[in-house]
């Protein structure tokens, strides 16, 4: 595997050999690194998780970080996604991980750069390594994905998060489902009713609205929104027996989920951003052993 671009581009095996090393790592076994790799990440668009998460597990499989600060950087002056990734390249990285606005963006990459390239989230597209450590998160509650009812809620055509998890957990066996205003399901058939996916849903992943993607913003109060498609204090409560909730985060507290069930006992909000440093840990070592 030279890079990870989409889900799209992973096999099952992929999959799973990635969400085994995870689970190593969680249980104390040390990457199988040849030697230390210079990472760079590139983020273009703002970020809490992905990005010190992919900092702290550069780290712990001992990359050398070189830091970039996009706000600095010569994109300011025109310069092309290529021109910078085949500087960094030339400097000596082995790799570099990128969020960036544009779809796809990764595109203009794939003839003429030799250095690995990790997305880390590109527009409305993909988001492979937050889907990875969903998974991870989803097959250590479960031991499997094959019959789960996951039902993704909110802002569905403007997630990378609802898509990359779609394709993944579809392929593995999970009975994937949505929830949205009708405006917002895309291409996905989707539900648009609680009533229709909350009593036997074995997974809730919530989803924040990404105003920052909308042409025309969907004229929802805070409280409109919570009350028609929020995870509430009342709903959690009908929710199945050994039922858990999830959301990629950054979390808008009571507007898609009440501010009390964000650490709830059936929540796992927290726990995926602690998995998250095991899921790339994985693909970092995954990708850079491939490497000469």
């Amino acid at each position: 595997m030279k890079n990870l671009l989409s889900m799209e581009h992973l096999t099952n095996e992929e999959i799973l050999h990635i969400l085994d090393r995870a689970q190593a790592f969680e249980n104390g076994e040390q990457p199988q690194v040849v030697r230390s790799y210079n990472v760079a990440n590139l983020f273009f668009e703002p970020s809490t998780r992905t990005k010190t998460s992919f900092e702290m597990a550069e780290r712990r499989v001992g990359c050398t970080v070189i830091p970039f600060d996009a706000g600095f950087s010569s994109a300011l002056k025109g310069e092309t996604m290529y021109d910078t990734v085949k500087t960094l390249e030339m400097i000596g990285m082995d790799a570099v991980v990128i969020r960036a606005k544009e779809d796809e963006y990764y595109n203009e990459l794939l003839e003429g750069i030799d250095c690995a390239v990790i997305n880390a989230g590109d527009g409305a597209g993909q988001h492979p390594s937050q889907s990875l450590l969903d998974l991870f998160t989803i097959r250590k509650e479960f031991g499997t994905f094959k019959n789960l009812n996951i039902t993704i809620v909110g802002d569905i055509t403007h997630s990378r998060v609802a898509k990359s998890n779609a394709s993944a957990l579809t392929r593995l066996g999970a009975n994937v489902r949505f929830l949205c205003p009708e405006e917002w399901a895309g291409d996905f058939e989707a539900a648009h009713s609680w009533e229709d996916v909350l009593e036997d849903s074995d997974v809730i992943m919530l989803l924040r609205i990404q105003h920052e993607r909308h042409a025309v913003s969907k004229n929802f109060s805070k409280d409109g929104y919570h009350d028609e498609f929020g995870l509430t204090a009342e709903r959690e409560k009908r929710m199945k027996t050994g039922a858990i909730i999830m959301h990629p985060a950054p979390v808008n507290r009571d507007v898609e989920i009440a501010d009390e069930l964000v650490e709830c006992e059936r929540s796992r909000i927290f726990q995926q951003v602690r998995n998250g440093v095991y899921a790339r840990m994985a693909i970092l070592e995954t990708i850079l052993k491939g490497r000469k």
